[in-house]
């Protein structure tokens, strides 16, 4: 979570405090601070709890940032029922302060379930319509304190002070830990005071009293009682895990609980402490992802439980949320080389941890709130409007399908010929190959799989009995594939069919067609056009893998790209320019880095997605112009 509360937005990203200062110049620089930790008191106590992850046989969680409860409610319909989405975690649905920027929702002022996202009615709408589409939800929760401002009126029209909430809680209620330096944190080495003091100004509750755990509790039982599934506590690091276990000992049912409790080096609150209460989000599962994609090698994921980190079987694991898309903690839309697709199918592939794949929106500032007047839409296979819609993404929902196929299978059959090609299976179920290298991988590799006819699902779908993408034959548990660069392979049992690049006796994926675009475009200095759609040559909608097209030209602008044959697919020309913004922020460790990022401005052309299929063998021509 992340709470910009100043002129220059004092930020707060992954709940841990940090002071923004910008600089008035022409390089927008957002600078947060830490401290050194110092020796504390022990871990404290907490009550188990018997759920520890989602039941049910689809456990894939989606995080719908910021999407308002009608969308929500469609898009269950539409497409993540049927995809196999287990959850939708959505925004936090109580009372927050006014304001257009995301980080709004995350100050609360009452539990009137009255927010940007809509209304208590059509939140239980929105509920009961994703159980009828078979997902359950989580809700973003804020136990830990209230709003960060001095005073106000908040979404449902309730008025406030800092430490007073009209009939819910008085000036008692809240720590005060009284710092020569204020109240905030300073000192994330002194337990009591990350425990006790406040996250950039924002009102620490007294989670020890009773009266604030029964209020706490009691605003979950009211989720509860309208169909809530779990909940994510935002903050939970900064609430003794005790203070946890005895609100969740109060709630009418035993929801999914996942905790967001970031590990520090040094630092003497441990995610381990928090296990009893639930799953853990661990937090150097993105950073291990983060770093073996962009170059530090991926075959050292291989053994994820022998890391040191909480159990897989109570991680919540992401390749990125909402706070760290914009803090730098982890690789995001943009990331080069097509990696943060290519490392969520590895973590809806592999075994460790209950993963969430995060569905936001394109943003040109780390505050900019949701598009669209705040209702989610997405094109068939990728985003509209300004929203990303990555679950959408073949790449990731195919994986979704395959992660449900292959359940509890254990991994199996690891090879990695070099640091970033990796392929493995799971159990006899399924078989995925990752080549984050920048050249084509060929290989024979041995699977657990029976005899037959697979579909890709990277590349497409199993329907009918054919693949929309390529197709794939196992035979004597051998599987023969090419596994283009910086994407992936992934067969599983529960996609079987014929399609292009088949062929028997463990063959597949040799023949290609070289398909050439002149797309008429006329464009400003700086702009380029790019090519992206639905298939993992095309950069499976990502923006930062779209594929420049030659201006040589212009305004024609060109472009041939040697696809499978017989393949349907969408795709959409976009405009790249840089707004000629820098940002740079200080990473969250005890040795602050400073790196920078350069935001890119997309500009997709208009709907709806264009559609082709390509020929059996040779060459194809398209010409188009811009829309």
């Amino acid at each position: 979570m992340a709470y910009p509360s100043s002129l220059i937005a004092s930020l707060l990203c992954g709940a841990m405090a940090f002071r923004a200062v910008a600089l008035a110049l022409q390089l927008a620089l957002l600078t947060l601070s830490f401290a050194s930790p110092l020796a504390s008191p022990g871990p404290m106590s907490n009550v188990t709890l018997d759920v520890r992850a989602p039941s049910g046989s689809k456990t894939v969680i989606i995080q719908m940032f910021e999407w308002s409860w009608n969308s929500v409610a469609a898009e269950c319909t539409n497409f993540i029922g049927p995809a196999g989405y287990g959850f939708v975690q959505v925004s936090p649905p109580q009372e927050h302060i006014t304001g257009s920027q995301w980080w709004t929702d995350y100050q609360p002022v009452s539990y009137i379930l009255t927010s940007k996202r809509g209304n208590e009615a059509q939140f239980s709408a929105m509920v009961s319509t994703c159980h009828a589409a078979g997902v359950k939800v989580i809700t973003d929760t804020l136990f830990n304190h209230m709003a960060g401002v001095d005073s106000g009126t908040g979404t449902a029209g309730s008025s406030f002070t800092h430490y007073n909430y009209p009939g819910i809680y008085t000036n008692s209620d809240f720590h005060h830990c009284g710092l020569e330096s204020g109240d905030d944190i300073v000192n994330y080495g002194n337990r009591v005071e990350v425990q006790t003091c406040e996250l950039v100004n924002l009102a620490d509750l007294a989670t020890e009293t009773d009266h604030v755990r029964s209020t706490l509790a009691s605003y979950g039982n009211h989720l509860l009682s309208l169909g809530v599934d779990g909940f994510r506590l935002d903050a939970a690091k900064h609430i003794a895990s005790s203070d946890i276990a005895n609100i969740l000992s109060r709630l009418s049912s035993k929801p999914y609980i996942t905790q967001e409790v970031i590990w520090g080096s040094g630092e003497p609150i441990q995610p381990s402490e928090y296990v009893g209460n639930g799953d853990v989000q661990e937090f150097r599962y993105t950073t291990a992802v983060k770093n073996a994609f962009l170059g530090g090698g991926i075959s050292g994921l291989q053994n994820l439980d022998n890391q040191g980190w909480v159990a897989g079987s109570q991680a919540n694991v992401f390749v990125a949320n909402h706070d760290t898309e914009r803090n730098g903690n982890s690789l995001n839309i943009n990331s080069p080389s097509n990696t943060y697709i290519t490392a969520t199918i590895f973590s809806l592939a592999h075994p460790y941890g209950t993963p969430t794949v995060l569905s936001s929106y394109s943003f040109s500032n780390t505050d900019a709130g949701a598009p669209n007047n705040n209702a989610g839409t997405c094109s068939a296979t990728g985003g509209a409007n300004g929203w990303l819609c990555q679950h959408r993404y073949v790449a990731i929902s195919g994986m979704v399908g395959f992660r449900n196929n292959v359940g509890s299978a254990a991994l199996n059959n690891w090879v990695s010929p070099q640091s970033q090609q990796i392929a493995f299976g799971r159990g006899n179920l399924g078989f995925v190959a990752i080549n984050n290298a920048d050249s084509a991988w060929t290989a024979t590799f041995t699977t657990s799989l029976p005899n037959g006819n697979y579909c890709d699902v990277i590349s497409g779908k199993s329907s009918n009995g054919a693949c929309t993408g390529t197709g794939f034959t196992v035979s004597g548990g051998k599987l023969t594939a090419t596994v283009p660069a910086r994407s992936a392979v992934a067969i599983h049992t529960g996609a079987q069919g014929t399609g292009s690049g088949g062929g028997g006796g463990g063959g597949g994926g040799s023949g290609t067609v070289a398909v050439s675009w002149a797309e008429t475009a006329t464009t400003t200095f700086g702009e380029n056009i790019f090519l992206v759609g639905s298939i993992s040559q095309l950069g499976n909608w990502a923006p930062a893998s779209a594929l420049p097209l030659s201006s040589a030209s212009y305004p024609v602008w060109t472009i041939t790209v040697n696809l499978p044959p017989n393949t349907n697919f969408q795709y959409k020309f976009i405009r790249k320019e840089t707004d000629g913004s820098v940002r740079a922020f200080y990473m969250p460790s005890l040795d602050v880095h400073l790196f920078s990022l350069l935001f890119v401005q997309v500009v997709w052309e208009s709907d709806p997605n264009r559609s082709v299929t390509t020929v059996g063998s040779g060459t194809q021509t398209i010409s188009t112009s811009w829309r």
